[in-house]
């Protein structure tokens, strides 16, 4: 879906920025007023108060100010940048205030925006105050030059203390001088106002390396998930194995014996068709306990069970995979279901005679290749490309690789061969973190 572009910042010349600039200035000096008082405050009474231990949450409190102010700065520069400027905080480990402050304490950037609440509050707001009363000294002297002689009575009125207008007509010309310096005064607040702007992105920013980490974050988060996926698949696994499967075992070999007892016809033929039935189910769960996740996978491996894979086609396959020792279950059981489902094309559309399954890890990558001597035509286009809008089993195939940091490539074109050739990452099973 389209979506419009946004459209671009107006320069600092145009009259919405000069406005949008004024406020911005403007609101910065009863913020910084604000932010040094507070500074002073809780540096002096916890200094003081140190001694008696009431002082250190006082000081704590001190370190951590820089974090609601840049919080309502990043929110403020939006008056002249549109483009938003992100959090670099990450999230606590753990729920809780002590695991709030252990983490705030240790970021690089927490320190950073304590670092910029100083400069603010000592620096900043008094040259935006300057600027901003500059402005408003001169325009506001001259504009109301006439309210001046009006109030004072005597027919004169002194002009930015500088000259004596003693006429009305004078008074009315320097009105309308200040009305017309007033726009040409407000543009270098423009300008001031980009670098107050520049500057303050500049220093609260996330360094490069906090965007790293949460990167690294977020790729262990999204393993963990995995990890917990897989393991709810094997819960169920063993619950249908050990329950369900057992049960159905023992109600078929039940009605088994029953029949044995050589029981009068009409309750002989009921007896024989709950067996079938019984017996049909039991299949029926083993398929599905198989499909969940096969135990030959858990036992003995990906090379074991894409050979068992193999034996069970109906489409004869060659298997040569060089996969050194054992992965990360993860990757394991995607790379499985992958040729799984690429031997379950193969059956169902390619009219194929032969299947060869290649595949080696090199350079922490595993490579899986699954060809077949088909028709080929099983994408839109030919050439070697991504397409799994075909249907939802290799959707699902690309989805569950591209968790792992995989990809699904397709080669199929009009004669064939087809090509289901997969990439992911392969660290082995002793490095999960």
């Amino acid at each position: 879906m389209l979506t419009p572009s946004p459209s671009p910042p107006s320069s600092p010349g145009s009259t919405p920025t000069r406005l949008r600039a004024a406020l911005y200035l403007l609101t910065s000096v009863p913020l910084g007023a604000v932010t040094l008082l507070a500074l002073l405050l809780l540096a002096g009474a916890g200094s003081a108060l140190a001694v008696v231990v009431i002082g250190v949450p006082l000081l704590l409190t001190l370190v951590l100010s820089g974090i609601p102010l840049a919080a309502l700065e990043r929110r403020r520069l939006r008056l002249i940048d549109p483009v938003p400027l992100a959090d670099p905080h990450r999230e606590p480990p753990a729920p809780g205030l002590a695991s709030w402050l252990r983490t705030r304490l240790q970021e690089r950037c927490t320190w950073r925006e304590l670092a910029y609440a100083l400069l603010f509050a000592c620096v900043l707001w008094p040259l935006e105050a300057l600027a901003v009363g500059t402005v408003l000294l001169v325009c506001g002297g001259l504009i109301g030059t006439p309210v001046m002689m009006a109030a004072g009575g005597d027919g004169e009125a002194r002009v930015l203390k500088l000259w004596l207008a003693d006429s009305w007509p004078e008074a009315f010309a320097v009105l309308v001088a200040g009305v017309v310096l007033l726009p040409l005064l407000t543009w270098p607040l423009g300008i001031v106002a980009r670098g107050r702007a520049v500057l303050t992105r500049a220093l609260l920013s996330p360094p490069e390396g906090a965007l790293d980490s949460r990167i690294e974050e977020l790729d262990r988060s999204r393993m963990r998930l995995v990890d917990a996926f897989e393991a709810e698949r094997r819960r169920i696994e063993r619950d249908l194995h050990d329950g369900a499967q057992q049960r159905l075992v023992a109600l078929s070999m039940t009605l088994g014996l029953a029949r044995l007892e050589k029981p009068v016809e009409p309750l002989n033929g009921l007896l024989r068709r709950a067996h079938e039935e019984a017996s049909a189910a039991l299949v029926e769960i083993r398929e599905l306990i198989h499909g969940i996740h096969p135990q030959v996978l858990t036992d003995r491996g990906l090379v074991a069970a894409v050979e068992d894979l193999a034996d069970r086609s109906t489409v004869p396959v060659d298997v040569r995979l060089a996969v050194p020792g054992r992965l990360l279950e993860a990757v394991e059981t995607a790379v499985y279901f992958a040729v799984s489902e690429a031997l379950t094309n193969v059956a169902k559309h390619s009219g194929a005679t032969r299947v060869t399954v290649t595949g080696e890890a090199a350079h922490g990558r595993l490579t899986v290749a699954v060809e077949d001597n088909g028709r080929g035509g099983a994408v839109s286009a030919p050439g070697t490309h991504t397409d799994t809008a075909g249907g939802t089993g290799l959707q699902g195939v690309a989805d569950r690789l591209s968790v792992l940091g995989g990809a699904l490539l397709v080669s199929s074109p009009p004669g064939g061969p087809t090509v289901f050739r997969l990439e992911v990452p392969c660290p082995p099973a002793d490095s999960r973190t």
